[in-house]
């Protein structure tokens, strides 16, 4: 009897769960799938609406709850589908504008980068669906689980594309302290639990399966981790001095850049400004000397050098380095009184983070590369740099995009020798200036927060700004205008808990959390 009890007991809930929240039609779910999705979008930046991310993400999870796997997996699929079109539109711009692609051929990668990354979250909602153990707080980290899973792999397969991932949404707001603990997938992680736990405690309230204090319960504990995050020890490192910095914006048209009347041009500019710039640390933007420097004529270098063989003064530009037979990198020089171009002992980075079709060609894909104008569009990595000494501080060069991958540079962030500061330079003329460069911005504002660093950016048309090590903007430049920006940043030692551990293992600790929770509740004993 007490078996029998048991079933008819769960067909009852069911029966009751089904009344109370009716199961749409599944065109009717896509849609408001594909809405929530792009809703998802407008919670980055600039519009930067931290709760909308929460908001967006239980509205997927009351889409699905109801739904059977298959159909879940679809809603999951739409709601990646209408974050990551609304949110990477400008993709666009690059491949038809710059690259020359046909702009029918130019929205089908758009949609078909889209539709592949939302495979990842079509396959978290189908697998939650099926595994869920119809309690609130058991479901709601499942959901974080699967979910975590997810942007982990969009974010590390395929040499990884972790744009507008989850956690960046909560640059600001009551999450944001966690960052220098968990780093934007735990933060991410964290936002889809709360999510998750919104949408299945008011379902629970509403169709009266639970308590009123048992369906609130969940809530409560969402409200805590917020104080608790505000109440968490902040201060991981200590203050080693300021700098003051002239950041380079030269707003040149990406199809210009590389012609030969610009680059005589860009050489004169570079000159003036050197002569200019009053910062004990100078930063142009990304290959902003679109040429190697062996191609400049000595007495140039020497005049450029001129300026920065004062004490206490150096600059970082942005070049090319390499050879056709060895290849090209993407690269910063470094120049002071003790690294000279001409003899040899220049300092030296080279990317090492590579954007598929923007600097290497994944296999199977020349066609697609001959077809776009993008000068060297198949380069070589760079390795492993030891930080540039200015001023007292050791600086860390990022190139670009690789201020994404944290995790890659997290081993030179820890320890006495580590860099003070962190200087991304940055070419984003080949994406227009709506929402892409705040959204970059937004991602160096992250990594200043989980590191506890400050960060010069130096773009050739934005976002050139300062960001203290709070991962605040402390000055910016109107963006698509010429000029520079001098500004003071304050460097910073010191490690943080995110630092410590992403330096040691990387993201493994994520990728386990997760596994371990998806497989602890799959034996949880739910009532």
């Amino acid at each position: 009897m007490t078996g029998l009890g048991t079933f008819t007991g769960a067909a009852r809930r069911r029966r009751v769960e089904r009344r109370a929240v009716p199961r749409l039609p599944n065109w009717a779910g896509l849609c408001l799938a594909l809405l929530a999705g792009a809703a998802q979008a407008l919670s980055f930046a600039p519009f930067e609406l931290w709760w909308l991310e929460v908001l967006a993400v239980g509205g997927l999870v009351a889409l699905i709850a109801n739904a059977r796997p298959g159909t879940a997996g679809l809603r999951g699929w739409a709601f990646g589908f209408g974050w990551l079109t609304t949110g990477l539109w400008w993709l666009y711009i690059s491949l038809h504008r710059y690259g020359n692609l046909p702009a029918w051929l130019s929205v089908i990668a758009v949609v078909a980068l889209a539709a592949l990354l939302s495979l990842y979250y079509a396959l978290a909602a189908a697998l939650w669906a099926r595994t869920r153990r119809q309690a609130v707080q058991t479901d709601a980290l499942l959901f974080a689980a699967w979910w975590l899973l997810a942007e982990l792999a969009r974010g590390c397969f395929f040499t990884g594309f972790p744009w507008i991932a989850g956690g960046y949404a909560h640059t600001t707001g009551p999450l944001a302290p966690w960052a220098s603990y968990v780093g934007v997938y735990g933060l991410g992680a964290m936002a889809s639990w709360m999510g998750a736990v919104l949408a299945l405690g008011l379902m629970g309230l509403r169709n009266g399966r639970w308590g009123f204090l048992r369906s609130l319960s969940p809530l409560i504990g969402a409200a805590l981790v917020l104080i608790v995050g505000g109440v968490l020890p902040q201060d991981f490192t200590r203050s080693t001095g300021t700098l003051t910095v002239t950041l380079l914006q030269t707003n040149v048209a990406q199809d210009l850049k590389f012609d030969d009347e610009h680059v005589n041009a860009a050489l004169a500019w570079h000159l003036n400004r050197f002569d200019a710039s009053r910062g004990q640390l100078v930063v142009t933007p990304e290959s902003s000397l679109p040429v190697l420097p062996e191609q400049i004529p000595p007495e140039l270098w020497a005049a450029f050098q001129k300026p920065f063989d004062a004490p206490g003064r150096a600059a970082l530009v942005g070049t090319f380095t390499g050879s056709e037979e060895r290849g090209y990198t993407n690269s910063v020089v470094g120049l002071d009184a003790t690294h000279h171009l001409t003899s040899g002992t220049h300092y030296h980075y080279g990317k090492r983070h590579l954007l598929p079709f923007g600097e290497f060609v994944p296999p199977g894909f020349k066609w697609m590369l001959d077809m776009m104008s993008v000068p060297i569009g198949d380069q070589t990595r760079g390795t492993e740099t030891a930080p540039f000494a200015v001023g007292g501080q050791r600086v860390r060069p990022l190139i670009c995009y690789e201020d994404l991958f944290g995790e890659d540079f997290a081993a030179a962030m820890v320890g006495p020798a580590a860099p003070t500061l962190l200087a991304n330079v940055s070419n984003l003329a080949w994406f227009g200036p709506l929402m892409m460069q705040d959204q970059h911005l937004q991602f160096s504002r992250m990594r200043a927060i989980e590191f506890q660093r400050g960060q010069v950016r130096a773009t050739n048309t934005g976002a050139t700004a300062v960001i203290d090590w709070r991962g605040r903007v402390t000055a910016r430049l109107p963006a698509e205008t010429e000029g520079q920006l001098d500004a003071v940043v304050e460097g910073r030692l010191g490690d943080t808990p995110y630092a410590r551990w992403l330096s040691q293992w990387r993201l493994w600790p994520l990728w386990a959390l997760a596994i371990v929770v998806v497989l602890v509740t799959r034996f949880v004993r739910v009532r």
